[in-house]
């Protein structure tokens, strides 16, 4: 199961950042312990003072502007919620192209 779901007015993902990452970039998806999924988010600021939630937001692999991606839980820790306005299945089946195998 994808660590997305459509909404009616965007997307809605489950993501692991990894801070000082030496790049940002979609790194795919993982799965975790409880057998729960997230899509790898890697961001080369730091994790301090919120560097790292701010260049999430700016990843621009979806080629989606930063003003249509919100923070919607995680603020503090690796694991966040994050929704992205827009075209909720095109962004899902762009992500799909992505992570894919």
């Amino acid at each position: 199961m994808p660590p997305w779901r459509v909404a009616p007015d965007g997307l809605m993902l489950v993501v692991r950042v990894t801070p000082k990452g030496g790049r940002d970039a979609i790194d795919g998806i993982a799965d975790l312990a409880d057998g729960s999924s997230v899509l790898k988010v890697r961001v080369r600021a730091a994790a301090s003072e919120g560097e790292a939630n701010a260049a999430l937001m700016q990843v621009r692999a979806l080629g989606v502007a930063a003003r249509d991606v919100s923070l919607l839980s995680g603020a503090r820790g690796r694991i966040k919620r994050v929704k992205i306005a827009g075209a909720g299945a095109a962004l899902a089946a762009a992500l799909e192209e992505m992570c894919a195998p």
